[in-house]
């Protein structure tokens, strides 16, 4: 059966921490008979340090008995997404290129996340790569769904969101180009949160000054997803577009009164769009969950209009500027380990490599007349709700969906498209529980804000959340029933 403390929010087991009700060694052994328990069952952690995290957990009861001063995530147990670098912990990305790779430093998100408590125990799964929105790669296999383990997971941070919804913590980190939080938090019934670019800052080795893929979090609740931005957030002197404010803007009282928040969303201005305006194709079932949400942001006090941005221009913006970062990121592999990449990388690497000038001026041209529409929207509107995926979870066996009521798709990004026309427009976005198909698999909304509007964002998403509860709802596993 699970244990009670990972189905606590992050912020209530970091609390039981801090004031000595539970040690950090407790927490971790809980943490670790639950991926015992559970992760055979859905393979969302495909790593694990066991001997480092117990010496780092003795390590952490043992500044808590001296007095030390304790991170907000004192003693915390995490695993973190496989492309995101764990100094000394192999990190793959899902690829036979790096299968036996152990980084000497950590990513930043990993950093900052050490540096406020966590203690990292291993890796989640990606899609190689982290292309495409289903996690399955040759090295480990694929991550099943929890609530249905024959459907998908979703990705790239597919691992993370079922690891989040299987109970094996609360919450975790991850990273979205084209919907790789959103979309997983959907499948999942989680909250997946793309910030504004420049929220968590890309510095080097990486180029910091890429703007189309964000690191970000997820979490079973609004709150926790807040909590790991108040620590995860902040600017750094080697990025360039680094959001000056500190991490410190998302620590606010709302998110901390759990069970006893009262929501409202009086005077808020929302766009409600499930279909951004017929740009996109829903599954029926997917489009009735959306659409029956609208009575919930009126109902609290919303000021509803059927509205949304012009983002006629997105497609081009994002599918240029991804072949682009594919070419820049995975090109010197391409050309010299081919043979070791799956063919969805091939083809939107050699897409980037066969960019022209004009392409990549137009692809500018369209960016500009985009954000001019986006501003045009925002001055009358908080934010926009639309659908966060155009289809249920599907099955895990196929890599993609290959059509949506009928219609084929032309490629392995089309099907997601809800994600994919919100990541060129640099605003925050997030993917909230919004309800279940008749058979029970998780929906989520997007709710959208402008750019840099990542605080009010997630106040609107948490009284959503607050109001109708999907969040609350777990899978069952075989030993629920014993």
């Amino acid at each position: 059966m699970p244990t009670e403390l990972t189905w606590l929010s992050t912020r209530e087991l970091a609390r039981k921490i801090a004031s000595g009700e539970v040690s950090a060694v407790e927490a971790l052994d809980d943490h670790l008979e639950r991926i015992d328990e559970v992760n055979p069952l859905i393979n969302a952690v495909v790593t694990l340090d066991v001997d480092g995290a117990m010496e780092r957990a003795v390590a952490a009861d043992k500044a808590f008995a001296a007095g030390a001063r304790l991170g907000p995530l004192h003693g915390v147990p995490m695993t973190h997404k496989d492309t995101h670098d764990t100094a000394g912990i192999r990190t793959t990305w899902g690829s036979p290129v790096y299968e036996h790779r152990v980084p000497e430093e950590n990513a930043l998100i990993v950093e900052r996340l050490q540096a406020a408590g966590v203690n990292t125990t291993g890796k989640t799964n990606v899609p190689e790569f982290a292309a495409g929105s289903h996690t399955f790669n040759p090295i480990f296999g694929t991550t099943v769904n929890p609530y249905d383990r024959t459907k998908s997971a979703s990705g790239s941070s597919g691992g993370v969101g079922a690891a989040l919804a299987a109970g094996i913590q609360a919450s975790g980190d991850g990273s979205d180009m084209g919907g790789s939080l959103r979309t997983p938090g959907s499948f999942n019934n989680v909250v997946g949160f793309r910030p504004s670019i420049g929220r968590i800052p890309s510095v080097p080795p990486k180029n910091p000054w890429s703007w189309l893929s964000t690191s970000g979090f997820m979490g079973r609740t609004v709150g926790d997803v807040a909590l790991l931005m108040s620590v995860g957030c902040g600017p750094v002197p080697t990025s360039p577009t680094s959001i000056p404010e500190p991490g410190s803007v998302f620590d606010l009282p709302e998110f901390t009164l759990e069970g006893l928040y009262q929501p409202s969303l009086a005077g808020v201005r929302v766009g409600f769009a499930p279909d951004f305006n017929g740009l996109i194709d829903i599954e029926s079932e997917v489009r009735t969950v959306i659409e029956s949400q609208y009575g919930v942001f009126e109902s609290l006090g919303a000021h509803m209009s059927d509205a949304s941005p012009d983002l006629s221009d997105a497609d081009e913006v994002f599918s240029v500027q991804r072949a682009y970062d594919f070419a820049a990121n995975w090109g010197e592999i391409l050309r010299t380990q081919r043979e070791k990449v799956k063919e969805s990388v091939i083809w939107n690497t050699e897409k980037g490599f066969g960019l022209t000038v004009d392409e990549l001026v137009s692809k500018d041209a369209a960016r500009v007349r985009m954000l001019q529409k986006l501003q045009t929207f925002f001055a009358d509107h908080d934010v926009l709700v639309t659908t966060m995926s155009q289809v249920l979870p599907f099955d895990a066996s196929i890599e993609y969906p290959t059509e949506i009521n009928g219609k084929p798709m032309g490629d392995y990004l089309e099907w997601m498209r809800a994600a994919t026309l919100i990541s060129p427009t640099g605003c925050p976005a997030v993917s909230v529980p919004a309800g279940f198909s008749a058979s029970g698999l998780p929906i989520g909304i997007q709710i959208v804000a402008a750019p840099g509007k990542d605080v009010e964002l997630l106040k609107v998403a948490h009284a959503f959340e607050a109001a109708t509860g999907h969040h609350a709802r777990r899978p069952v596993f075989p030993e629920a029933s014993c």
